[in-house]
């Protein structure tokens, strides 16, 4: 156990009160862009998702602690038992008024309640693993609701967007070329960066389109390449990405409003807006697809029924709907990353070595400089085998 575990730990338990900055943010994505190893990551996250409890535990903190529940029991959520496996003290339900904490505050965590120079401001739920799983099995028998929410929804956003999602109505024209080609479409979620190393050789190979959905434009510069398009809010993309040299895609309200536009344009760089209730990764999707894309890869994309939750409801139609859409093309990169692996064994191995240097001397041989050469070799050869046997002698 490393010495940030043990230290996790101890303070879950309660033997150990931990004294630290306080970070606030409302958004966790935002937050973890300037969080610290050993700060207290004060959040207002309900239902802590797979991907934002990894972000957090990427960042090290001390302790997270969320004004919010977090398993609301809306469905049986991964982030509390990510945070708790991973050694992180998480207090749970502390309440709004810890939102109100001023940045860089020293605090310490107590029992539950977090202490500002002596003084309780807030008192939550140390989440336990006894605590966790209850909620867990609290959120499976209600998970029923959920699927019957799903449905509805579903059904509203179909009659919303079904020129879009059927026709392609409101589909930018774009200046990639897309037709006949692969596309890996890449966001930063699920296990992103081990379906990118699997990937490698597939890229080298087929040489796909390259599209970044909002950060995943950072995580494939962070591999070496540069993407051909970058689709999404542009809330955590990088401007250096933006700047590279791809093309551009903001995704904006179905009213036109686009926040990131503004953003996209300071930095000299004139996108295309494309107008859609989906999410970003979705009209990715529909980009490739609607441009004559062969095949789609997915990375770090949302493909269960969990995964889909851990977006809210009005995110889970569109995914499911766009790939219903997409349908055949969409292939999981953990799918391809599978079916592309090369398979060579010892003995093959052995083999074309043996056979190389079988070519080898027949080359050699087949002329006189090659002949002395291999005499001169043999020569060597014979003096090795008189040494070696004169020395077990």
């Amino acid at each position: 156990m490393s010495t940030y575990q043990a230290r996790g730990r101890a303070a879950r338990d309660g033997s150990q009160p931990v004294g630290r900055p306080v970070r606030v943010d409302r958004r966790t994505k935002d937050l973890t862009k300037r969080l610290r190893p050993g700060d207290l990551a004060v959040i207002d996250h309900a239902d802590i998702d797979r991907v934002s409890a990894e972000a957090l535990v990427a960042c090290q903190p001390a302790a997270v602690l969320n004004a919010a529940r977090s398993t609301t029991g809306r469905y049986p959520n991964l982030g509390p038992q990510i945070l708790h496996d991973a050694g992180i003290l998480h207090v749970d339900d502390l309440g709004p008024e810890v939102m109100a904490l001023t940045e860089g505050t020293l605090a310490e965590v107590q029992d539950g309640a977090l202490v500002v120079d002596g003084r309780q401001v807030a008192s939550g739920t140390v989440q336990t693993a006894q605590t966790i799983e209850a909620d867990q099995t609290l959120a499976r028998i209600g998970l029923s609701h959920q699927l019957e929410a799903f449905a509805a929804n579903t059904m509203e956003y179909l009659k919303r967007e079904r020129a879009l999602l059927l026709d392609g109505v409101g589909i930018p024209d774009i200046v990639t070329p897309i037709k006949g080609r692969h596309v890996l479409v890449v966001v930063r979620g699920y296990h992103y960066k081990e379906d990118l190393r699997t990937l490698q050789h597939y890229i080298r190979e087929y040489k796909p389109v390259l599209i970044g959905v909002d950060g995943g434009a950072d995580a494939l510069r962070e591999i070496g390449r540069r993407p051909d398009l970058i689709v999404g809010d542009m809330d955590s993309v990088s401007d250096e990405a933006l700047r590279c040299g791809a093309e551009v895609v903001v995704h904006a309200y179905r009213d036109g409003r686009a926040p990131g536009l503004d953003r996209v344009r300071s930095l000299g760089v004139e996108p295309v807006v494309f107008p859609a209730t989906g999410t970003s990764e979705d009209i990715a999707m529909l980009l490739a697809d609607d441009a004559g894309a062969e095949l789609i890869v997915a990375v770090g994309t949302h493909a269960t029924l969990v995964e889909f939750l851990d977006k809210g409801r009005a995110g889970m139609a569109s995914t499911f709907l766009t790939r219903l859409r997409v349908g055949s093309k969409l292939v999981d990169a953990k799918g391809v990353s599978r079916l592309y692996r090369s398979r060579i064994s010892a003995a093959s191995l052995v083999f074309l070595v043996l056979a190389g240097l079988l070519a080898l001397t027949a080359a050699l041989a087949a002329t006189p400089g090659g002949q002395a050469m291999l005499q001169a070799v043999w020569a060597r050869w014979d003096d090795f085998v008189s040494w070696l046997g004169r020395l077990l002698t």
